[in-house]
């Protein structure tokens, strides 16, 4: 963490990526340990509310919502949202939101997804409401590690008291690549989330890829985390 700790990356920086088409962190499936482990955040619920921060165009909320939950994912590329609803082939509605000036909100026409574009730590549950599950993946390891705290504090003010909270993190050598994504540890997740969660790290798999040779690593682990509100 050390090592990463100062490393900052504006909002232009993430729209300039959308704009050039290096979403090299987008996947064209459904993600394997949200589909290995949905069951631990669904419980047996029908319609939970999902929360996607950071969502860009991923196919996992066009998954979960043809299953009858709702998804709300927050975005700063317009460009990413509405890429989205075309490759999913989804009519939608774009409407401001009063709370968040400069913000918009685009809806599914059928009303199950709603992707707000704005700035994530501007959203609160004033504006989205709580939420039953989170699925966590490509936020909290690309975030500014300054900034996690702050992250932290948002995400936990938008847990219903049943929600579900699945945070995927990658572990590397940090002296080796600068991020993002960033390296995220089981301390820090505790370190973060522990004043109101329980932490169970429920599965861990080898994330090593060819592409990560050339970012100067040798291995990565990525790490699957389920996070729940202490009983109250």
């Amino acid at each position: 963490m050390s090592v990463q700790e100062n490393r900052v990356m504006a909002l232009s920086e993430w729209e300039d990526r959308w704009q050039e088409g290096r979403t090299g962190f987008h996947r064209s499936a459904v993600h394997n340990l949200l589909e290995n482990n949905l069951d631990k955040v669904v419980c047996g619920r029908k319609e939970v509310r999902f929360f996607f921060p950071l969502c860009g165009k991923a196919v996992d909320m066009k998954w979960l919502a043809d299953m009858g939950h709702t998804v709300v994912g927050v975005e700063i590329s317009q460009k990413g949202i509405k890429q989205f609803f075309a490759e999913q082939n989804l009519t939608f509605n774009e409407e401001p939101v009063p709370a968040i000036p400069g913000a918009k909100v685009f809806k599914s026409a059928d009303g199950k997804i709603s992707i707000y574009q704005c700035d994530l730590y501007k959203f609160s549950s004033d504006v989205g409401g709580k939420f039953g599950g989170i699925w966590d993946r490509g936020a909290l390891v690309a975030i500014n590690p300054c900034d996690r705290q702050k992250y932290a504090t948002l995400l936990m003010s938008l847990m219903n008291n049943d929600c579900r909270y699945l945070v995927d993190t990658l572990e590397y050598n940090p002296e080796l690549y600068k991020g993002p994504p960033f390296f995220v540890s089981e301390e820090d997740v505790k370190k973060l989330f522990g004043g109101g969660c329980d932490i169970e790290l429920i599965e861990s798999v080898d994330a090593f890829e060819e592409k990560h040779k050339s970012w100067g690593l040798d291995s990565m682990t990525e790490k699957v985390y389920l996070l729940t509100p202490e009983a109250q």
